[in-house]
């Protein structure tokens, strides 16, 4: 009798939906990643992946590109303040400038066209900044000895070079007409002055003592007096008159109170301004 034999049963594995699982879960896995990466990419890089693959596959490709209208490029004057701006073009440093985009309707954006306004106004104020140095430097030279004597004071102002010039310099006690030691004075100012084209006020300035007879009645007339001296000497020594204009102050600005000698002196003064180029009326040099 044949051995019968004994059939074993199979045995059954309970774990087998591990396996399609861990595949279900490492292709959502690689669709999250992709799905990151495309949120993150580039629109203008990958619309050029995009074209290069169409004409690689398919031909030229088929994409416009869109230009934005009204929009223009964020350039470093409009991140930087005008002051910062400003310091950038004095030290040499290339600042980027805004042309004016059209805008939906052909006409310049308002945003480029202030954008290149204020671009102007900081250029502008740049010139005037070295233009104003330049005269100051070279009236400085010209009376440096005065300058270091204390009678004679140049000062650079936000808008104008200030010349301050002692009264005892250029003139006698109560009177107008200069002296003879104001003629070289006056002569190495004026072709200092010469070369710039910019408007040049004269202002005449004297203390409180009031005047006793004489030529003139008042403090008033004799600051606007020794002005219009200046004025002249400046004229004949070769100064456009178009540039100048006069003023006396007389007693009514003075530097320091009146009550000492020292102020008294500090206040008798004659003062030339010289204006920047957006001020006054300006002439071209002769």
């Amino acid at each position: 009798m044949a051995r019968k034999h004994q059939q074993h049963e199979e045995h059954q594995n309970h774990e087998a939906w591990a396996i399609p699982y861990g595949d279900l879960v490492t292709l959502l896995l690689a669709f999250f990643v992709v799905m990151y990466a495309m949120s993150s990419v580039n629109a203008g890089k990958y619309r050029v992946l995009s074209n290069a693959l169409n004409a690689a596959f398919r031909g030229t490709p088929t994409t416009p590109e869109l230009i934005p209208v009204g929009t223009h490029q964020v350039t470093l004057e409009e991140q930087l303040p005008a002051a910062s701006v400003a310091q950038l073009f004095n030290a040499g440093v290339p600042v980027q400038r805004s042309a004016r985009t059209p805008g939906p309707g052909g006409e310049p954006d308002e945003t480029s066209t202030k954008t290149t306004i204020a671009t102007a106004e900081v250029e502008a104020d740049a010139a005037k900044a070295r233009e104003l140095a330049g005269v100051e430097a070279d009236v400085s030279g010209a009376l440096a000895e005065l300058i270091k004597n204390n009678q004679v004071h140049v000062k650079l102002l936000h808008d104008a070079v200030e010349v301050q010039i002692g009264a005892d310099v250029l003139f006698a006690s109560g009177v107008a007409d200069p002296s003879a030691s104001a003629v070289p004075v006056l002569q190495r100012l004026s072709e200092a002055l010469r070369p710039w084209p910019n408007a040049i006020r004269v202002e005449g300035h004297t203390d409180d003592v009031q005047i006793r007879g004489g030529a003139f009645r008042s403090n008033w007339e004799l600051s606007g007096a020794r002005a219009g001296s200046v004025v002249r000497l400046l004229m004949e020594k070769g100064i456009d008159p178009r540039r100048l204009e006069l003023v006396g102050y007389g007693e009514y600005r003075p530097l320091m109170p009146n009550s000492t000698a020292d102020g008294r002196n500090a206040n008798r003064r004659v003062v030339l301004l010289i204006l920047g180029r957006t001020q006054g009326v300006t002439a071209p040099p002769p």
